[in-house]
């Protein structure tokens, strides 16, 4: 709780800062979703270059933080890659702005290739301990997850369903980390953003379906979440500005050339 108060005083900071700094024009930030703050970046990178009379500031934190900072005034927009909203989003306008699957992963030494739903949540949950009884070598199964208040990790977790994290699992605050935790560790297991995906692990078959952008969009992958922006009442001004620009043909583009699915 602590550091989540800090994490909201850290914005207030910084957000006061950015209207200091700049005598005209209006200062926006955005906080939350850390799978979806790199893309953030990047449109608020495009979409900055195109205005002079407003500035858009992304932070991340996971989106638990980025719904309570919304809801304390921190931010005036929060993003959130939830399956389903939490009661506390209950009162804030919301909108999809993107599709963003979570890919399972091993080391590329790992000979495990594919994983049904069952052999998931058992590893996840401890029941499967060695890889030699998912079909791997006799190693012992290390397991990388989110951190609690991701979205990422309470996607994974509702559709895989009934997941009991064990205690002793290693926990890392960004997909960045995991991928590079299981890059360096040939028995560990972990889940991310397909968006930053790269040839340094493995991507496993869940039920026997690739995590493939055609896989996807046909329906046959589940691992899929919505990626929200929400805000507190009905956005107007430059909330609305740089909301319509990440649905505009533009920003849903760069959405979809840098990994995640456009919205629609």
């Amino acid at each position: 709780m602590l550091s989540k108060v800090c994490l909201v005083l850290g914005i207030c900071i910084s957000l006061i800062v950015c209207g200091c700094g700049r005598q005209a024009g209006t200062s926006l930030t955005v906080a939350g979703s850390t799978a979806f703050q790199p893309f953030a970046e990047k449109l608020a990178e495009q979409f900055n270059a195109r205005q002079k009379d407003s500035r858009v500031a992304v932070q991340g934190g996971g989106s638990a933080l980025g719904i309570e900072s919304v809801r304390s005034g921190a931010a005036q927009i929060g993003m959130a890659d939830l399956v389903v909203l939490p009661p506390e989003a209950k009162d804030l306008a919301n909108v999809i702005v993107a599709r963003d699957s979570i890919a399972v992963i091993v080391h590329p030494e790992n000979k495990v290739a594919s994983l049904s739903t069952t052999q998931i949540r058992q590893i996840f949950n401890g029941s499967i301990k060695n890889w030699k009884e998912a079909g791997g070598n006799d190693h012992p199964v290390r397991i990388v997850s989110r951190e609690a208040g991701s979205g990422t990790r309470a996607s994974f977790e509702q559709i895989i369903g009934d997941v009991n994290l064990l205690t002793d699992a290693i926990i890392q605050n960004s997909s960045g980390t995991i991928r590079e935790t299981v890059a360096n560790d040939k028995d560990t297991i972990g889940y991310l953003s397909h968006g930053v995906l790269n040839q340094k692990v493995k991507v496993v078959q869940v039920d026997g379906v690739d995590c493939t952008k055609d896989e996807i969009v046909a329906g046959r992958y589940k691992l899929v979440r919505p990626v929200y922006f929400l805000t507190k009442g009905e956005p107007s001004g430059a909330m609305k500005a740089f909301i319509e620009y990440v649905l505009s043909p533009e920003g849903q583009d760069t959405i979809k050339k840098n990994g995640l699915l456009p919205a629609k």
